[in-house]
């Protein structure tokens, strides 16, 4: 209820969204994984150089963590089960023959990007000259069994940054990033990659009352850098000329899984029931609807073939299933068999050619695909000098500590009887 200009009588304001699906109190999560990461699953595991990602967005203590660990253990099953029932059909096809599975997780804290299974290194993102975003330093590791692959997801948990928190025991501060890697057994090339986001939760001021300086700290970043997000998801619903990705670095990292063609985007958006919740559930139901009216490319459905992991299981109710979106605005009788690959194209006598074209990892053919404009490079050389700026400025910090720590001992030297004032003259002049 709100108040009125008056300031004394009441009113509902009442909002209306529509989602490709909702799940409730009693809903598990393996439905909630059959409806948003699993085709995003068959999806990654056709290779061609495509991208995925799914993300959970909303307030905090809604539960984003918990529904994307339950996600982590079920794509674990079933990118494994998968590649073992493929059929190598072409080298972009990813199989158990031709492909390794490798894990990368990092997380976002404090606008400083660490490597949450190298011992937390600090890590940089940069852009390559095609626009492509680069984590330079991050480690892979290799998977080859679902139990390797829990194994490694554990250990990103373990090494994330918690703490106690008003709303959570165990509350996240940073935004979790984990990067499942398909590359060829050979060569080494990446043939597709799938992204599983974890977000921090959002808080407000009257959250945070009895919060430290750190906590408070932990905060403003967090909300900062969810408004970048939200910033970049009002540009794109607006159709904005330009789209702010540069302004933090959780928005330039997920800045492919909204620009390109071969990318497909799950956003998950978490709500809590309480009535003291209803300012961030409108917010966040708000911005995951103008999210989701943005289209790009061909919209999924849910997977009619069950994971061999989970086929024993009670089917999702048929009530939680609302009506689809479709891109193309095409029927489902319309849809022709290669909806299993969850990939449609237009014209059966380029396949080929966008199939050599996806393998390259590049955009295809009536994308320009030309080198970066005068504006790009000098923002990107305003970037480096800001880089050496900071770099110098830590070396004088450094140097004039390392100064003061030796005066310091000087003055200790000459302190007391029969002091050596020459001495001590000389040291200090030089």
């Amino acid at each position: 209820a709100k108040l009125r200009v008056d300031g004394i009588h009441k009113y509902l304001d009442h909002n209306s969204f529509r989602f490709d699906h909702s799940f409730d109190e009693d809903s598990s999560t393996e439905e909630v994984y059959q409806y948003t990461a699993q085709p995003l699953v068959s999806y990654v595991c056709g290779g061609r150089g495509v991208r995925a990602t799914v993300f959970a967005y909303g307030q905090t203590g809604s539960g984003k963590t918990h529904t994307m660990s339950g996600i982590q253990k079920m794509v674990a099953e079933d990118i494994f089960s998968t590649l073992e029932d493929n059929v190598l059909e072409d080298d972009s096809c990813c199989s158990c023959d031709n492909t390794t599975i490798s894990i990368a997780i990092f997380e976002i804290y404090g606008g400083r990007i660490q490597d949450l299974l190298n011992k937390r290194n600090r890590l940089k993102v940069l852009e390559d000259g095609r626009g492509e975003v680069v984590i330079s330093g991050l480690e892979e590791f290799e998977a080859s069994t679902p139990e390797d692959f829990l194994a490694l997801i554990e250990a990103g948990q373990n090494n994330r940054t918690t703490h106690a928190t008003e709303a959570n025991d165990e509350s996240s501060r940073s935004h979790s990033i984990c990067q499942v890697l398909f590359r060829d057994s050979t060569s080494r090339r990446l043939k597709a990659k799938l992204s599983l986001v974890d977000l921090a939760g959002s808080e407000r001021g009257s959250d945070t009352k009895s919060h430290n300086r750190q906590r408070r700290t932990e905060s403003s970043d967090i909300n900062t850098s969810l408004l970048a997000l939200k910033e970049c998801i009002r540009a794109i619903d607006g159709d904005s000329r330009h789209v702010p990705y540069r302004q933090s670095k959780l928005t330039l990292i997920l800045k492919d899984s909204f620009t390109s063609n071969y990318a497909r985007t799950a956003m998950i958006a978490t709500l809590a029931p309480g009535s003291l919740s209803t300012d961030h559930t409108v917010n966040t139901l708000r911005y995951a609807d103008r999210i989701k009216e943005k289209k790009i490319g061909d919209s999924f459905t849910p997977s009619q073939r069950r994971s061999p992991v989970r086929q024993q299981k009670s089917p999702v109710r048929k009530e939680i299933v609302e009506e689809k979106v479709d891109v193309k605005e095409q029927h489902d009788d319309e849809i022709d068999e290669n909806i299993s690959d969850n990939i449609l194209y237009e014209d059966d006598n380029n396949v080929e050619e966008e199939i050599q074209e996806l393998t390259k990892f590049e955009e295809p053919d009536n994308v320009e695909a030309q080198g970066p404009s005068e504006f790009d490079q000098v923002v990107q050389q305003l970037f480096d000098e800001e880089e050496q700026l900071l770099s110098l400025h830590m070396q004088s910090i450094q140097q004039n500590a390392e100064y003061i720590t030796e005066e310091n001992k000087l003055l200790e030297s000459v302190q007391g009887e029969n002091v050596d004032v020459d001495a001590y003259a000389l040291r200090l002049a030089e």
